[in-house]
């Protein structure tokens, strides 16, 4: 809402209680009351009015709220945020045109009076009285710059504002008394600079030099005289006298200001004239405020920032301290993201996921070692039109993501591989994998068992796939069954305690549930929480947490504290490279060949879920970890038969979308970096299979496919194009010989993520 100064537009109501106080004061000030002693009023009459000496004597002066800039990594800027839009400049920095302007329009005798101009009351008090109306105010600019400071400490809470401009004697008197202190302890020049930092000039600029880049897009030292008086004029009323809605009224009070400086004796005539000719010109920016103006498709990421801001303790012990001080600005955000990492994920995002499809897709890479976020993008931009949304898919709700996540299909068996060999389990490990089989009774970390009451069963992907398996060539075919024996092997809570080194919990927030189905990918999680997890087995076991912020300074220059990544050994250092080297073998022969990287060393994992209603890669290079997220955010879409980028998809599984929109994002981020080869380890295959082979006897005949499935040629379907893919899982063509990440698997109600805030249920 537009502010309005005294004079500008008040009501009848407002007018009579204005001319009362004007009186009032007057009154007072011929009566020689209400005046301490002549310093600051230039009067010698001292005296009191009731309650006047009760006021504290001193004016709290907020911190003037300004613009916070975010900047990535290397310094350039990402937004720009703001409550008002204000850069405080010095008095040295304002075109002396302008300060002659605005003394000229707003207190003529600025430099002759006190805090009150007792001449001015006068004049009014006659003018008033001979209008019957409030034709002219009294408020002196020093006055006016107090009452500006009570609107500012007010912010955004209407109630304060509306007692900071309320129309009565009290705040009169309250305002005049804290007026003498101003004039007392700063002095003119301090006062003016001051005033033209404060105080509002339409079209959302608050401040001198705002109003400078809004109206004419150059700084407030290089205002010219018709500038200069065209922005002096607006202050009375921003409303009636905007330029960019009215020329008209904004040209003649702009001749009004050049008048009254002739009168002032501040230019001459012929100045006036020549300034009176010129056409009003306006070069406007507009309002570039928030999350919105992100670059590179950042505007989620931005968003995060402020979440991290306002949630952490570091910034205030309480929100509402953490959000004054964000709302105040001023501050220089020197955040953790790489700008060629965000542009080369928003680049593969928009080749591989249009905006207007029915599905959506986010991308999040993290620095493993670190936890810095090198990316954050998603295919439905920050906004609030068709195909856009303020739901970052990226993150937890808590950090205003989605209600509780996306099914991770098979991207979470790593986590359970990893915690099996942490019990002692070799990756050479055998099961004998059936084709299908129930949800076994599972020892939980409470000691009560898991029971599987209702006789649910979990199968593999084709009739005809029947183990016994070793570990790789499991996980490069994504068994379930394989990993369904290993947690009855290990037992729930190894698995649990695992994923809390991680930091792998719901997108809600809450732990992740003791059930067997967790090893196949059926709780909803963040990308952002995925990419950091895997992050560790590229770090040699050592999880680090995800972190956003490098620096922050205030506008003195001051350093305020940040949150650090807190690193921790979630598993032994052989553990983490030995699946990696589990995980090299899905990229080179297992479900994610589409997604691998040919330059250097890189592994991952591939997960589809029940209906194909969520499809994802994970994966890691030495130096970067990155999650892709493909499916509806409302999970109401089942991606057969669809067309996704321009691209007609009959089924979609973790390696075939979400696989190269990460290949081609992690090739962009790393393009001229090199990355340091895996710690490998080498695993040797099973062999031909054994049939008689027992659960869980290790299998170490065969030979070394250093990662690779054990049966030497994984890459070929064993059902010879008689593929017939189950719901959900990772289906790949049988060229391929994919297998599925969770197929069949029966979710109750509630055990899906998405989001149920701004997409249709």
């Amino acid at each position: 809402m537009a502010m309005k100064r005294s004079g500008g537009g008040l009501t009848g109501s407002q007018q009579a209680a204005k001319f009362l106080g004007v009186s009032v004061l007057a009154g007072a000030v011929l009566a020689g009351i209400a005046l301490p002693a002549a310093g600051a009023l230039g009067l010698a009459a001292k005296g009191t009015v009731e309650g006047f000496d009760e006021i504290p004597a001193n004016l709290k002066t907020p911190p003037l709220s300004q613009r916070t800039t975010i900047l990535d990594s290397k310094g350039g800027t990402i937004a720009q945020v703001y409550s008002r839009d204000r850069t405080v400049v010095p008095l040295a920095d304002i075109s002396p045109y302008m300060q002659k302007a605005i003394v000229a329009i707003e207190d003529s005798r600025f430099y002759e009076h006190g805090a009150i101009d007792l001449k001015g009351v006068l004049r009014a008090m006659n003018k008033n009285a001979t209008s019957g109306g409030v034709a002219q105010g009294a408020s002196t600019l020093t006055q006016q710059y107090v009452k500006n400071v009570f609107v500012e400490e007010a912010g955004d809470d209407p109630d304060k504002v509306a007692e900071a401009t309320q129309q009565t004697i009290g705040r009169k008197v309250k305002e005049l008394k804290y007026a003498i202190q101003v004039e007392e302890e700063l002095g003119k020049k301090k006062i003016l600079e001051n005033y033209l930092n404060i105080t509002f000039f339409g079209q959302q600029s608050y401040g001198i030099e705002a109003a400078a880049q809004r109206y004419f897009s150059k700084p407030a030292k290089d205002l010219t005289l018709d500038e200069s008086a065209m922005l002096a004029g607006i202050v009375q009323s921003p409303t009636r006298y905007d330029p960019v809605n009215d020329t008209t009224e904004a040209k003649k009070r702009r001749n009004t200001v050049l008048q009254r400086m002739v009168d002032m004796k501040d230019i001459s005539q012929g100045e006036a004239d020549k300034a009176k000719e010129a056409p009003i010109t306006l070069h406007v920016s507009k309002p570039k405020n928030g999350c919105i103006t992100a670059v590179d498709g950042a505007g989620f990421f931005c968003d995060y920032v402020r979440e991290v801001f306002l949630s952490d303790p570091v910034f205030g012990k309480t929100k509402e301290e953490r959000a004054k001080l964000w709302n105040q600005g001023g501050l220089t955000v020197q955040t953790t993201l790489d700008p060629q990492s965000q542009k080369a994920a928003q680049a593969s995002i928009k080749e591989h996921v249009y905006q207007k499809d029915s599905v959506a897709t986010a991308v999040t890479m993290v620095q493993p070692g670190s936890g810095k976020i090198m990316a954050m993008g998603q295919s439905k931009p920050y906004g609030f039109g068709d195909n856009e949304t303020q739901i970052n898919f990226s993150v937890n709700r808590q950090m205003a993501g989605s209600n509780f996540g996306f099914p991770t299909g098979s991207t979470f068996k790593p986590f359970v591989a990893a915690a099996a060999m942490e019990q002692g389990r070799p990756p050479t490990q055998v099961y004998s994998s059936p084709n299908e089989m129930e949800y076994p009774s599972v020892q939980t970390c409470s000691g009560k068992p898991y029971v599987n009451l209702n006789k649910e069963r979990v199968p593999n992907e084709s009739e005809d796939e029947v183990g016994p398996y070793a570990l790789n060539e499991a996980m490069a075919k994504s068994v379930n069954t394989y990993f369904i024996q290993m947690v009855q092997d290990i037992g729930l809570c190894p698995v649990m305690k695992m994923a809390d080194k991680l930091g792998v919990v719901e997108g809600s927030g809450a732990k992740l549930p003791e059930s067997p189905a967790i090893a196949l990918g059926a709780r909803g999680i963040s990308p952002l929480t995925m990419a950091t997890a895997y992050a560790a087995f590229a770090n040699h076991g050592t999880y680090c947490t995800p972190i956003a912020l490098e620096s922050i300074k205030r506008a003195d220059g001051k350093s305020l504290p940040v949150p650090k990544s807190s690193c921790s050994r979630a598993m032994s250092e052989n553990t983490a490279n030995t699946i990696s080297s589990l995980l090299r073998g899905v990229i080179d022969s297992g479900t994610g060949q589409e997604a691998g990287l040919k330059d250097r060393d890189n592994a991952g994992k591939t997960g589809t879920t029940d209906a194909r209603k969520n499809a994802w890669f994970v994966g890691y290079t030495s130096n970067l970890s990155a999650a892709v997220w493909v499916g509806s955010p409302s999970q109401r879409v089942e991606m057969n038969n669809i067309t996704i980028g321009g691209q007609f998809q009959e089924q979609v599984y973790g390696g075939q979308v979400p696989g190269p929109i990460w290949r081609d994002a992690m090739t962009g981020a790393l393009l001229g970096q090199s990355s340091a080869p895996f710690t490998t380890v080498n695993i040797p295959g099973s062999g031909q299979k054994q049939d008689d082979a027992a659960a869980g006897a290790p299998a170490n005949n065969g030979n070394d496919n250093g990662g690779n499935a054990g049966n030497g040629n994984p890459g070929k379907s064993k059902n010879k194009g008689k593929h017939k893919p189950k719901p959900g899982g990772d289906n790949k063509p049988p060229a391929h010989g994919g297998r599925p990440s969770n197929g069949g698997i029966s979710l109750p109600p509630g055990m899906i993520g998405g989001d149920t805030g701004n997409w249709p249920q």
